[in-house]
């Protein structure tokens, strides 16, 4: 009773003060927490901690905060508590953490213009990847309407990579001949860019891969073209009149409207296409009293638009075409390109196959 009251007697330490979980992006959760004032006796101090989970009494050691465990299930919500050891064991547990989601991520975008490393995870040998490229520019000049055709898709499936290794990913740039969008290369799965338009039709952005489709040709100076398919070919502009609607998955083509009276000067931008895989059509732009816009194609492609009516219509995301305005001389814009890796990993995500097998969000 003496030691006892002496703080002689062998005991294990306080609990720890729980600090914040955080869910990792691989079924796992990082855990932080304050050591506890009362480390036990003897004096030794203490020599680690450890973290459980509920449900599932997942756990992990470490000498110090914080503690991820892993082998957490996708989808389920955990909390963590932790407790601290000596010489004597473990002591008692600390509250519980707040509630996380366990995660695993199965997939990687690149939506910004410009080039970028992708790192294959640990396990994954083999992708599916989709790239779709830069809708061409707008302009006006010297001899008159310019609008842009729009960019194509490609993608391949089972594409080999080796854990650890870092593969080349370009998103290509909108421009008067726009930018590619690609993996590793452009020989492997390519979406080429689309240009913008003289007196005659502009040919839209080829591609690359197991399948895709071509960028929607701009019309003769007005309106824009759509974004390829994941199994056919983006709207088509017009010069003056409705756009075509897109085929495959491919964004819808730009309207032109009459105005004054039998003159077409103003074109409608071209539709882009979705990044997860192939879904409806988009439809080509009316013929109106304002601007006829192609509509988006594919899983959340984006209708054409016009933030700014005094700019030109600017192309849907991705790929869409710029459109073109008779009374402004702004250029650039057309849609940016993307790319998007898709994976299985641990579990997560059956064999992705596009264009539209476990591709999804």
């Amino acid at each position: 009773m003496q030691a006892k009251g002496a703080s002689t007697w062998p005991a294990t330490p306080g609990a720890p003060t729980i600090g914040t979980a955080t869910a990792g992006t691989a079924n796992c959760a990082s855990v932080t927490f304050t050591a506890p004032a009362c480390t036990g006796y003897p004096s030794g101090g203490i020599t680690g901690y450890r973290v459980i989970s509920t449900p599932g009494c997942f756990s992990n050691t470490g000498a110090s905060s914080p503690v991820v465990v892993s082998g957490l299930s996708t989808g389920t919500s955990y909390t963590f508590k932790a407790q601290a050891t000596n010489a004597n064991g473990y002591g008692a547990l600390s509250a519980a953490s707040n509630s996380v989601t366990a995660t695993i991520v199965t997939c990687a975008t690149y939506t910004t213009a410009g080039t970028y490393s992708w790192v294959a995870p640990t396990g994954v040998i083999s992708v599916a990847v989709v790239a779709i490229g830069a809708g061409g520019k707008s302009n006006v000049s010297a001899t008159g309407l310019r609008s842009g055709s729009g960019g194509g898709l490609g993608y391949k499936n089972n594409i080999s990579v080796t854990p650890g290794n870092s593969y080349t990913v370009v998103v290509g740039a909108t421009a008067v001949t726009a930018g590619s969008s690609y993996f590793c290369s452009t020989s492997v799965v390519r979406g080429g860019g689309g240009a913008y338009s003289s007196s005659s039709p502009q040919a839209g952005g080829t591609y690359t891969g197991d399948g895709g489709g071509n960028g929607g040709y701009a019309g003769a100076g007005y309106s824009a073209g759509g974004a390829g398919g994941y199994s056919g070919n983006g709207g088509n502009g017009t010069s003056c009149g409705t756009g075509g609607s897109g085929s495959g998955g491919g964004g819808g083509g730009g309207g032109a409207i009459v105005y004054p009276s039998t003159c077409c000067q103003y074109g409608g931008a071209g539709g882009g296409v979705g990044i997860f895989g192939q879904g409806s059509n988009g439809t080509g732009g009316t013929t109106a009293s304002t601007i006829a816009y192609g509509g988006g194609g594919g899983s959340s492609g984006s209708n054409g638009s016009n933030s700014n009516p005094t700019t030109p219509p600017r192309g849907g995301v991705y790929g869409g075409g710029g459109g073109s305005r008779a009374s402004n001389t702004t250029s650039n814009c057309g849609a940016v390109g993307a790319v998007r890796i898709v994976w299985c990993s641990g579990g997560a995500r059956g064999t992705p196959s596009f264009p539209s097998t476990n591709v999804g969000a």
